[in-house]
């Protein structure tokens, strides 16, 4: 209840609208029975053994009698009211009969960035978050349960960890100064440990369009471990900021400066989630920075647009079926109205139990894809004609004439060239003449006229330099 208390006073104090928070699901606490190898809190003709070499901090939250209690060299527990040890004074215990040895677990593998370990508070049923979604991003607000001990590992790919706001231990950190002062602290030195510092704003998300999340430099330690299960379509999809193939859809849509996220996720919800053809279907959202390949690398851009990723939810079909057709649906809305959204453009990607489907909804990003396109191609041809001029006029590249007769007969070719006498053309590279050439192309010379000759005529062709 406490728990509840403190949790509702913190959506009040930072308000509630355009927030996202999330709270720390792992905790080091004593009377936790995860935390202890035999997967039981121990009682009290047990021998308690915390590993001399690990750093922790312990939440005790009632009184325990103890028989013997190995102790780590560096640690803390810390005691709520009435909390406590006391010797056992060898009386017996129900449940205790024999005493055995009792092994708290080893909490310096669990990573900040380890999506499994959080859970979003604001989320449930129908809406869920990618996995780089799921592990706090810039603007969300984060939770560490009162009256709870911790430790994680912050250590990340850019050093520091940008925040909203922090809730831990009864206290809320909405600047980077007074989040320090706590840090500094003997009991912040055992709940965190790594590379990373925090930054802390107190300010949410300014753009009503949303913003990008901005794990994606910590994707690998986002999937580091991750098993995937195999997915039930032959050509799965993975949206982008999650670990694992999906069988389902996606849409990627461009919008304009009168775009508001949140209003057109509730409008998904309310216009499709809603119906019973798609009772199974559930939706992520959210702005991303869309991959584009280059140079054989999937590469982020700098233009962002809205991902709307689509599945169905476990024990349904695993056709993606129904998701296909939601997203074609939303595409059909969006030809509708997307105008007054604040929509310009959008297509989609379905992974269905046949395959891989493409398709998309004409816009304005489509005509600017292909005009693209078109000055790419115009660009590399003048670089390639440029590379030849520059060629040609170092000498590093001669271009010549070259001289062909005209190989058709009277009846095929222009009326007043004389038919020639054999098939085909003479090639300038070939030095050695067949048998019987030198005869024949005297026999030409002779009886054909002074204009039955063709020429290619090459501007950048100089005759005094070929005579030379």
């Amino acid at each position: 209840m406490k728990s509840l208390l403190f949790l509702l006073s913190c959506l009040q104090l930072l308000g509630a609208a355009a927030a996202d928070y999330k709270q720390w699901l792992p905790n080091t606490n004593f009377e936790t029975a995860a935390n202890w190898e035999e997967g039981r809190v121990p009682c009290a003709s047990d021998t308690i053994h915390f590993e001399w070499d690990k750093v922790i901090s312990v939440f005790v939250k009632s009184h325990h009698a103890v028989k013997d209690m190995y102790l780590p060299l560096n640690g803390e527990f810390i005691l709520a009211s009435g909390a406590g040890f006391a010797a056992f004074d060898g009386s017996w215990d129900p449940g205790c009969d024999s005493g055995s040895a009792a092994r708290f677990g080893d909490a310096e593998g669990l990573s900040w960035f380890n999506p499994a370990l959080w859970q979003p508070l604001q989320q449930g049923g129908r809406l869920f978050a990618v996995d780089e979604e799921r592990v706090p991003c810039r603007y969300d607000d984060v939770i560490f349960e009162p009256e709870t001990s911790f430790r994680v590992n912050v250590d990340s790919s850019r050093g520091v960890i940008h925040l909203r706001s922090v809730s831990l231990m009864g206290q809320t950190f909405t600047s980077t100064a007074a989040l320090a002062q706590y840090l500094q602290g003997p009991s912040a030195l055992l709940q965190f440990h790594g590379n990373s510092t925090f930054q802390v704003t107190g300010t949410a998300c300014p753009d009503k369009s949303g913003c990008v999340c901005g794990n994606a430099q910590n994707g690998h330690r986002i999937c580091a471990g991750r098993r995937c299960p195999e997915a039930a379509c032959p050509s799965p999809l993975r949206p982008l900021g999650h670990c694992c193939e999906v069988c389902g859809a996606m849409v990627y849509l461009e919008f304009t400066p009168d775009f508001d996220l949140q209003q057109y996720r509730d409008r998904l919800v309310q216009t499709f989630l809603s119906l019973p053809q798609y009772a199974g279907v559930q939706m992520a959202i959210s702005k991303v920075h869309e991959a584009q390949p280059f140079l054989g690398m999937a590469l982020r851009s700098s233009a962002p647009v809205i991902q709307i990723v689509l599945v169905e939810e476990q024990g349904g079909s695993g056709t993606g079926a129904a998701a296909g057709q939601m997203a074609a649906d939303i595409l059909g809305d969006i030809a509708q109205h997307g105008e007054a959204l604040g929509i310009s453009s959008g297509r989609m990607e379905v992974a269905s139990g046949t395959g891989s489907i493409f398709s998309g909804q004409t816009g304005i990003s489509t005509w600017r894809r292909v005009l693209t396109e078109t000055v790419l191609g115009l660009l590399c041809g003048l670089l390639l004609l440029g590379g030849v001029l520059f060629l040609y006029r170092r000498g590093t590249l001669r271009l010549w004439a070259v001289r062909v007769p005209w190989p058709w007969g009277r009846a095929q070719g222009p009326a007043g060239l004389e038919p020639a006498s054999s098939k085909g053309f003479e090639n300038p590279m070939f030095d050695v003449p067949p048998p019987g050439a030198a005869a024949r192309k005297d026999a030409r010379r002779e009886a054909a006229l002074p204009d039955t000759q063709v020429f290619y005529l090459n501007p950048l062709y100089d005759a005094s330099e070929a005579e030379a």
